[in-house]
């Protein structure tokens, strides 16, 4: 381990603690935990973990507590577990985020993906296994959307999602090679990574500013595979960057962030859509996907590779064919820079402009949070099983927003901001 690699791993464990959890003296942190797409910290975060640990308990810190888990397990239950028994969860791992949730403490995620590890299981076992994780934590679901607590989600490498990403470099360089990118998207690298987050939070807040008092009707999507109108509900928020606790504590939920976003009209959405960037679903590939909507509702999917799985994906529930969420950012961002795929939602999300199928972010609403769900549909809230982020922006996109009196206003051109804020 160098010293610039121990000196950025340092950086990185006070970025996450300080802008990421913004993690308060006497409060409880728990990493891992009850989730959908993890089953607790891997192993190959331990280094990591244990500088967070010892800079936490420097903050302040009442309890730093760790729920580990070896993804490899979920693989063996896949493939010799009796299919009756798989919607078996431990309570205790849903217990455990409840109580930090309820006691306004903090919480970290960590996402170190095997893209390739449930390969060889079949398409239909691993959808019904995510949908029985995703009803056994929708407690814990139902209750983070009240922002209770100061949560973020972090990614680290580990040797399988390396070899994935660069299989022509020597196998012994490769870790090292995701980490370096890793810090570079995290903004690490920066002489004060804190004070940079502080002021890419800051930016990314304008925006949302300007656009919710635009208050646009509509957001029209134009590229040369792309044309889509997407309505927006009346009060909707745009939303970015930071957010805030019920105590009043600023977050960022999410590292990296580039995106601006917020809540479509589930029942206003016209036109079709391609996919810019490979998804991965639990090893299942999908490449170059286009999507047709009528009235808010996909009428018609179609893909290059993995159509069969994109069509379990919009049947699943009748709101699995309408959106949720539409998000913003620029072609030139951090993560697009790269011009590579991650297979890890948390890093490729923020490559470019996405939408979501499935569940409606209720935040993104006024007053979403404390609607009950027959008038958050009545607003133009989605309500669905799944929220599966696909990304479709390019440097060739083009976004105007629509007035309620139908004057057309630029937002983006040619994949950058064209908005003066």
């Amino acid at each position: 381990m160098s010293t610039e690699f121990k000196r950025n791993l340092e950086k990185y464990a006070e970025v996450i603690l300080k802008v990421g959890l913004n993690l308060q003296p006497k409060q409880r942190l728990l990493i891992g935990g009850a989730s959908s797409f993890s089953d607790g910290v891997p192993f190959e975060a331990a280094p990591l973990v244990r500088i967070i640990t010892k800079k936490a308990y420097q903050m302040g810190a009442r309890l730093v507590d760790v729920i580990w888990a070896d993804e490899y397990l979920r693989l063996i239950r896949l493939q010799y577990s009796p299919k009756k028994l798989l919607r078996e969860y431990p309570k205790w791992k849903i217990d455990a985020i409840i109580d930090i949730a309820k006691a306004g403490d903090a919480h970290l995620q960590i996402l170190s993906p095997n893209p390739d590890l449930l390969k060889v299981v079949d398409t239909s076992s691993i959808l019904k296994f995510q949908l029985f994780l995703i009803k056994r934590v929708q407690p814990v679901t139902n209750l983070l959307r009240q922002n209770p607590l100061n949560s973020a989600v972090i990614a680290v490498p580990n040797q399988a999602w390396a070899n994935k990403l660069f299989p022509d470099i020597p196998s012994n360089e490769r870790v090292q090679k995701l980490w370096d990118i890793i810090f570079e998207i995290c903004r690490i690298t920066e002489d004060n990574p804190v004070s940079a987050w502080q002021t890419h939070n800051g930016a990314l807040m304008k925006r949302c500013s300007y656009l919710n008092q635009k208050q646009y009707k509509e957001l029209k999507l134009k590229s040369p595979d792309t044309d889509l109108t997407i309505g927006l509900p009346k009060d909707h928020i745009w939303r970015g960057g930071n957010l805030k606790t019920k105590k009043g504590i600023d977050y960022t939920p999410n590292l990296p962030t580039e995106e601006i976003f917020t809540l479509p009209d589930k029942d206003k959405v016209d036109g079709y859509v391609k996919i810019t960037k490979k998804l991965i679903i639990e090893g299942q590939v999908i490449e170059e996907a286009i999507f047709h909507f009528s009235e808010g509702c996909v009428i018609k999917a179609n893909a290059k590779i993995g159509e069969d799985v994109i069509n379990a994906i919009i049947n699943i529930d009748e709101g699995s064919r309408r959106l949720g969420e539409i998000a913003l950012l620029p072609h030139s961002s951090p993560v697009s820079k790269t011009e590579m795929v991650f297979y890890n939602i948390l890093i490729d999300e923020n490559a470019s402009n996405h939408i979501a199928l499935g569940e409606g972010i209720r935040s993104s609403l006024k007053n979403g949070n404390n609607m009950t769900e027959e008038e958050f549909i009545l607003a133009g809230g989605n309500k669905s099983t799944i929220h599966l982020d696909m990304m479709i922006g390019s440097g060739e996109m083009n976004v105007d927003g629509i007035t309620e009196n139908n004057e057309v206003e630029s937002i983006m051109r040619n994949g950058e901001w064209a908005l003066k804020v």
